[in-house]
């Protein structure tokens, strides 16, 4: 059984500022080399870690350029829900979501928490566990998101997808994240993960693997973006695991699209928005404009109850569809 696995596609409309190129242009490219990839190599699945678009409400005429492609892929198309796909970093809401409709009409299968699905090829079975992003994944009472405790006995292995912040070593302070180290007791074979976007690559741990290739997309506002070639994720599952990265060849130098002069401008004034909050010793994160990065803000509050932030998340999320045209 081979698998290909990509993650955090973040489709959308707009070109960020620190891009030269046109992205919705570089995302079809990208989207058709993938499948040139899965076509190349006779996949039987695609896996992807979430995020497939950039806002929830990505406009019809975006959707339908991406629709068509996806369409082509001849082998089913698994995906778990990732922060950008949902509203109020709820999961509940994705009926309301460009990803909910894709999932409908049968373009790709969404995984819910608790799913289990049963991939199958001659005389292999996989179990397939998904993940979706919430905004509580990253806390520390929360690695039995990460963790599969049980898997069953008639497959061969198990891959368990995650959209949270799984890395291999520790992260920014005040950034929640898990560490691989913090979950090496599951029962997985296999743990993929998106919402990183530098990604870690392939590591192998008491025979277990833990994979995050990296975005597809480079859209950050960081240095190490520009270094980065974005990749997918090559998995041949047989009498034995082998897992390999393939670049793509349609990733062109980060010098080339990514403009490292307004990269660095928008680091500098960050560093200089920082310091002026704290110099008057603030809780406000005024730069936190984004709407992701506000429901960022709220799901990592300090000194506040749960229930406090469900509520926030909630009324945030019904903002967010009060103009969607429907009940």
């Amino acid at each position: 059984m081979k698998i290909l696995f990509f993650t955090d596609t973040h489709i959308r409309g707009t070109t960020p500022a620190n891009r030269k190129d046109n992205l919705v242009d570089t995302l079809e490219e990208k989207f058709n080399e993938v499948l040139d990839i899965s076509n190349k190599h006779n996949v039987d699945y695609i896996l992807h870690g979430g995020d497939l678009f950039d806002r929830p409400d990505v406009s019809i005429s975006i959707v339908s350029r991406f629709v068509t492609i996806l369409n082509k892929f001849k082998m089913p198309i698994y995906i778990i829900c990732g922060n950008h796909d949902i509203y109020g970093h709820n999961p509940d809401t994705i009926n309301r979501t460009m990803l909910g409709l894709f999932n409908s009409i049968g373009t790709v299968n969404l995984i819910d928490e608790n799913q289990i699905v049963f991939l199958k090829k001659d005389d292999v079975t996989v179990q397939l566990t998904g993940q979706p992003y919430i905004y509580n994944i990253d806390d520390n009472n929360s690695l039995n998101r990460y963790i599969i405790n049980d898997v069953d006995p008639k497959a061969d292995y198990s891959i368990h997808m995650v959209h949270g912040m799984l890395l291999d070593k520790p992260f920014i302070k005040g950034i929640p994240y898990t560490l691989i180290y913090d979950i090496k007791s599951t029962k997985a074979d296999i743990t993929l993960s998106g919402h990183y976007h530098s990604g870690f690559g392939i590591i192998k741990s008491n025979d277990k693997y833990f994979v995050n290739p990296g975005s597809l997309i480079r859209i950050t506002n960081s240095l190490k973006e520009i270094e980065r070639i974005p990749q997918v994720v090559l998995i041949d599952l047989n009498d034995d695991i082998n897992i390999k990265l393939i670049p793509l060849k349609t990733a062109l130098p980060g010098e080339k699209i990514l403009d490292r002069k307004k990269i660095e401008t928008f680091i500098f004034k960050n560093e200089r928005l920082v310091q002026f909050k704290q110099s008057i010793d603030s809780t406000v994160s005024f730069e936190k404009l984004d709407i992701n990065e506000v429901l960022l803000e709220v799901s990592t509050a300090e000194g506040v109850a749960e229930n406090v932030k469900e509520e926030a998340l909630r009324r945030i999320a019904s903002s967010q569809m009060k103009d969607l045209g429907d009940d």
